[in-house]
């Protein structure tokens, strides 16, 4: 019995429907750079499995949709990063490389497999200044988008990157950023995720060698409260010279209340 016939385009349509529909089953990951580096926030109350990780010394993975699937191209990132560096110089191992490398497989894989990877990441890399961190968005086709300052992936991505935009400042401190990021992925009038339910980490510029750190316990705590506006100091009460609380003074005779007349 033959085959029906589909035609190419309705092929590539079928498989880019199906693999955005399993992202956007995923939680949204946000990626925005802060006054110090990058910030990588993705709701996540896994603590084995990490949608957010670190591939070389300046650069960093973020993820959303099938976990063996952006595993699988997390590890052959860091396997290119490894051989690079040793063969080369650790300074030509770059995001942009790594990101066309992710490109040319993702596209492979959407034009020649039968099912395209239900993936999108994220490839940053902090540099000495501002003007140097790069943020590369990929999709599940292979197409590289540079983007500026932030980036969303996975979920309603389009609604929580609007949400990000109204709440984001460049050039902010690391509190401030993360407020922005946690604004975005939260639902209007919905409860903001807890510590234990999100996994949080920078590439700092200002570490020395590796500047990926995961925040997590006290440290992301103390990020996630907000600062308390110091108590007003209450005035001592007067004391006499033996050191005893001083009387309250006497009214003059004729301001004394009686209480023959109601109060003005």
């Amino acid at each position: 019995m033959p085959f029906p016939y589909a035609s190419p385009e309705q092929i590539m349509r079928d498989r880019a429907e199906y693999a955005r529909k399993g992202i956007a089953r995923g939680r949204s990951v946000v990626v925005v750079q802060y006054a110090d580096g990058i910030l990588l926030v993705a709701p996540n109350p896994s603590k084995a499995l990490h949608k957010i990780s670190e591939i070389y010394d300046r650069i960093g993975f973020a993820a959303v949709g099938r976990y063996n699937e952006f595993e699988t191209l997390r590890q052959a990132g860091i396997r290119y990063a490894d051989v690079n560096g040793y063969n080369y110089n650790r300074n030509d191992v770059t995001a942009r490389a790594l990101a066309n490398v992710y490109a040319s497989q993702l596209g492979m894989i959407f034009t020649d497999s039968i099912k395209a990877l239900e993936v999108e990441i994220v490839v940053a890399e902090v540099g000495e200044t501002s003007d140097q961190d790069q943020i590369y968005r990929l999709t599940f086709d292979g197409s590289v988008f540079d983007e500026q300052g932030m980036a969303v992936i996975g979920g309603q991505s389009d609604t929580v990157a609007t949400r990000l935009k109204e709440r984001y400042r460049p050039g902010a401190p690391l509190a401030d950023a993360l407020d922005a990021a946690l604004s975005a992925l939260t639902e209007p009038g919905g409860e903001r995720p807890s510590a234990a339910q999100l996994e949080v980490a920078v590439l700092d510029r200002n570490r020395e060698h590796r500047k990926f750190l995961r925040l997590s316990g006290p440290r992301l705590e103390r990020l996630l409260t907000p600062a308390q506006p110091a108590a007003p100091e209450t005035p001592a009460a007067p004391t006499t010279p033996e050191g005893g609380p001083k009387p309250p003074p006497t009214a003059p005779e004729g301001d004394i209340d009686t209480g023959s007349e109601p109060p003005l």
